[in-house]
């Protein structure tokens, strides 16, 4: 097989660009540079098999080649990171919407399949214990820049699902939640990496808000196997299935186990949501996703719990 992986040279990206090498497939990555890194592919940034575009999906003419020379498209680029959201929502909104919007087009021409990795921020404020994937969207005010990353993904959904109506396009929609692990960076907001480095770097360990919002964080190497579970069953064409960890952490825990991991005196102070972002940030207070969809029909379940999740990342850090 012929992959095409939008963003590959990402955190997910390179990842699964390794996984896919290492089962002699070939692997087209196309990627701007703008927060992904050739340094992240330099385990195989010599492998025959491996072919580099410096190219954005936002522009057409970058991506019609290399859709056409793939046989399935892995769509990962977008603008992702909380901070980078806030700081530069016209990038967020058009990055995300008229990337899609070309892969989509590209890719339906030809019957392609795109696996297009979307995120837990499309739930916006659902306050159930669990989110499931037919459930409601409650995504808040566009006067809230925080919620175009939210609102654009769930446009590129709406769009993924009209062209496999319309225009022979064959989409699996994938909303990651909150993958984590080595070569993922905290500059954009990412929360793991952004407390290890303070932790590491013997700086106060930052808790935005109250710290009892809670996540579910998945090992990197758990979400490749699920993105590719997908991509690997026929009848996960046309749906959308949440891919996770089941593992619930408050952020208040997860700084207590990042200083005792690390061995580190920092000390944990929180800071109000006005401050790290904006006037006025909302935040979702809990989510966990409802993967009995993937689990039933892949038999894909994440294995990696959060203890060692860190500890990988520490690993990767020094």
């Amino acid at each position: 097989m012929r992959y095409l992986i939008t963003g590959g040279a990402g955190f997910i990206g390179s990842h699964l660009a390794e996984v896919l090498l290492a089962e002699d497939h070939d692997v087209i990555v196309l990627d701007d540079l703008s927060t992904g890194s050739l340094a992240n592919l330099d385990k195989v940034s010599e492998h025959p098999k491996l072919k580099f575009v410096q190219g954005s999906v936002a522009r057409q003419e970058d991506v019609e080649g290399v859709v056409e020379e793939a046989d399935t498209v892995f769509h990962l680029a977008a603008s992702v990171g909380v901070e980078l959201v806030v700081k530069d929502p016209v990038h967020t909104i058009e990055t995300n919407v008229h990337g899609a919007e070309n892969i989509f087009a590209c890719a339906g021409q030809s019957n392609k399949r795109v696996i297009m990795a979307s995120t837990s921020e499309v739930y916006g404020r659902t306050d159930r214990e669990l989110f499931g994937e037919s459930d409601d969207l409650i995504i808040g005010p566009p006067t809230h820049y925080r919620w175009s990353y939210a609102a654009s993904k769930a446009l590129d959904e709406f769009l993924a699902l009209a062209y496999y109506k319309e225009h022979r396009l064959r989409p699996v929609i994938v909303r990651l939640f909150n993958t984590v692990g080595p070569r993922q960076t905290g500059k954009y907001g990412m929360v793991i990496p952004r407390l290890v480095s303070q932790a590491l770097n013997g700086e106060p360990i930052t808790v935005y808000g109250d710290g009892n919002q809670s996540r579910c964080f998945c090992h990197v190497q758990d979400t490749v196997k699920g993105l590719l579970s997908l991509e690997r069953h026929e009848s996960t064409e046309g749906e959308i299935f949440n891919l996770g960890s089941r593992e619930s952490v408050t952020i208040n825990q997860l700084a207590q186990l990042i200083k005792e991991i690390s061995g580190s005196s920092s000390e944990i102070v929180h800071v109000p949501y006005d401050e790290a972002y904006e006037p006025g940030f909302e935040d979702m207070h809990h989510r966990a996703p409802d993967i009995g969809k993937i689990c039933a029909l892949t038999g894909w379940s994440p294995e990696i719990k959060l203890r060692r999740i860190i500890s990988d990342i520490f690993a990767d850090r020094n």
